[in-house]
């Protein structure tokens, strides 16, 4: 199992950094100048993940609303979600604020689909263009989390997902309402994350972490307004094209981060 894994890993690096021809190609648009930026400060705090955004510096932090709604085959309506990043030389720090009047959380497993109840989720990759592998973090409000290596177009057009990827980061979560129960509306949730470099498995080599890095990102909120079934709609911070066809899993369609001081 052991040298799977390394060969899997192998191999996602080497998607990573040598992309060939004709992926690049496929690349061409959006072109990474035309992405829109997100500028990510600097925090002094110590910050304590407890879903409560307490500390002075969040509230010198960009508060961005993710407007870019996706309904699917759900009667959702869209729901506000302001979304907050800040940084440290250890940790990158994420805030979701979420109104929500129905909540459902039932994944309880690690590496189980935690993205069909309401979740939070980070696509990253540690380079300022769109390469055909990057890093997925999603949480749902049990703090359930499935956190893969997702590979595009890995043969004919196909994805791999590498679920042996579980990096060690914390999640704070609060709850205003009463869950998996659909008998009153609720209020809301918010969910912190601190995850700390490291979890870059030094993919990151080419573009370390420092004041003015950038690295290509989406943060998404998945919707979920039913207690049976898959059904949820999605909301991203940035628009993702064709998402009815090809999910939210396309790196042309990240924009950027940027750490500042």
């Amino acid at each position: 199992m052991k040298g799977i894994q390394l060969l899997l890993l192998f191999v996602t690096i080497s998607l990573l950094f040598n992309c060939d021809k004709h992926s690049q190609k496929e690349q061409q648009k959006p072109t990474t100048n035309e992405r829109p930026v997100y500028k990510v400060i600097k925090t002094k705090d110590s910050i304590v993940v407890d879903g409560k955004m307490e500390e002075v510096s969040w509230q010198h932090t960009e508060a961005r609303s993710l407007d870019y709604f996706y309904k699917g085959e759900t009667n959702n309506t869209h729901q506000k979600t302001i979304y907050r990043m800040q940084w440290d030389d250890e940790h990158l720090y994420l805030f979701f604020e979420c109104e929500d009047e129905f909540i459902t959380a039932r994944e309880t497993q690690r590496d189980g689909k935690p993205f069909f109840d309401d979740c939070a989720e980070l696509f990253l990759i540690p380079a300022p263009k769109a390469l055909n592998t990057h890093i997925a973090l999603e949480v749902n409000l049990n703090k359930a989390k499935n956190d893969v290596l997702f590979i595009n177009d890995f043969e004919k057009d196909k994805n791999i997902v590498a679920k042996w990827y579980n990096p060690n980061y914390d999640v704070g979560v609060t709850i205003d309402g009463t869950v998996n129960d659909n008998s009153d509306k609720d209020n809301g949730w918010t969910m912190e994350f601190k995850i700390p470099f490291n979890v870059l498995w030094g993919l990151d080599r080419a573009y370390p972490v420092k004041s003015g890095a950038q690295y290509m990102f989406l943060a998404i909120r998945q919707d979920r307004n039913t207690i049976d079934g898959e059904k949820r709609s999605t909301t991203t911070i940035f628009p993702v094209e064709n998402i009815a066809t090809k999910d939210v899993h396309q790196p042309t369609m990240f924009g950027l981060l940027q750490l500042v001081d």
